[in-house]
């Protein structure tokens, strides 16, 4: 209710109240502020997604939220640890027009034709689809045109084995540790 950027999967806390609806200082201790978690990371590189979904009820048509997270990006000065992503190219775009040195992705479930093209004369860095939407021709695409590939949710070992030898740049996964150790680093 205050506009305080919070890091949170859902719209929704898990006894059901609408995140949007709640001032931080409502909020549960496990949700953290967008600051608090940039702070958390230190100097890692940072994958910010903005969430806004037409179809969840925290949706924002204005792209109001992208301005914000742009705000407080640009407000650490160090714009090379960021990549925005979000599943509405709108606000993407939003966050690519705000802030041109920071770099943004597409993130997807299927791949359209034409996708590496849109990506590449809007200035993006990277697309960001379901692994299961990827094939080596489309890496291989990607690469060509300068853009990233990093593919989501990768669980599997034979899959994120597969995805590695194809030369995607990064892999998002619920068992790090199991990727370690598929991918030998």
């Amino acid at each position: 209710m205050d506009g305080a950027l919070v890091v949170h999967h859902n719209p929704h806390l898990a006894d059901g109240r609408l995140i949007k609806e709640l001032a931080a200082a409502d909020l549960p201790s496990y949700v953290p502020s967008l600051s608090g978690a940039l702070d958390a990371c230190g100097h890692l590189w940072v994958n910010v997604e903005i969430k806004n979904d037409a179809s969840e009820p925290d949706f924002d048509p204005t792209d109001h939220i992208a301005d914000a997270v742009i705000a407080a990006l640009q407000n650490r000065q160090q714009p090379e640890r960021w990549l925005i992503s979000s599943f509405r190219l709108e606000t993407v775009d939003r966050c690519r027009a705000l802030a041109p040195e920071i770099r943004t992705a597409w993130l997807c479930v299927d791949i359209p034709e034409g996708t590496i093209n849109r990506m590449v004369r809007r200035g993006h860095a990277a697309i960001h689809p379901w692994f299961g939407s990827v094939t080596p021709e489309l890496v291989a695409q990607a690469h060509d045109a300068g853009v990233q590939v990093n593919v989501w949710t990768v669980d599997g070992p034979d899959d994120l084995r597969r995805l590695a030898d194809w030369g995607v740049d990064g892999l998002c996964t619920n068992v790090p540790d199991i990727a370690l150790q598929v991918l030998g680093r």
